[in-house]
């Protein structure tokens, strides 16, 4: 599971589902759908998760949970709400927790999930 394949796949969906995240929220505040919406919205997260993927050098296991996927996540959440709050699109504490959460049950809960996927591929490979 060292391929760049899988390091370019795992940075895929991480950055697509920070994007999930995003359009959620955009949608139960009842704000716009606009392009330029989603960016301003989007940006400050997918800075915190290339930094976190930069910081664990995650494209070498790129599918484990205790490191790279719980700390890329914590720099995720914890960059998003520092570039926000410096651009001046402010953040309210209820955001954070709620941000904490669905980010962390995304960017750690797909590995998760991938854990029986790869093992039963693995198994295959090996016979």
């Amino acid at each position: 599971m060292k391929s760049w394949r899988t390091a370019l796949l795992a940075f895929v969906v991480d950055a697509a589902l920070v994007l999930v995240f995003v359009l959620i929220g955009r949608r139960s505040h009842g704000e716009a759908a606009s392009f330029t919406g989603i960016v301003d919205t989007y940006w400050p997260f997918l800075v915190g998760l290339l930094t976190g993927w930069l910081v664990t050098v995650a494209w070498r296991r790129p599918l484990a949970i205790l490191w790279p996927g719980i700390p890329v996540w914590l720099m995720t959440v914890a960059l998003g709400m520092l570039i926000r709050t410096s651009v001046g699109q402010g953040i309210e504490p209820s955001f954070i927790v709620v941000a904490t959460i669905v980010l962390g049950v995304f960017l750690v809960g797909w590995r998760v999930a991938a854990i029986p996927l790869v093992r039963r591929r693995r198994r295959a490979l090996a016979r």
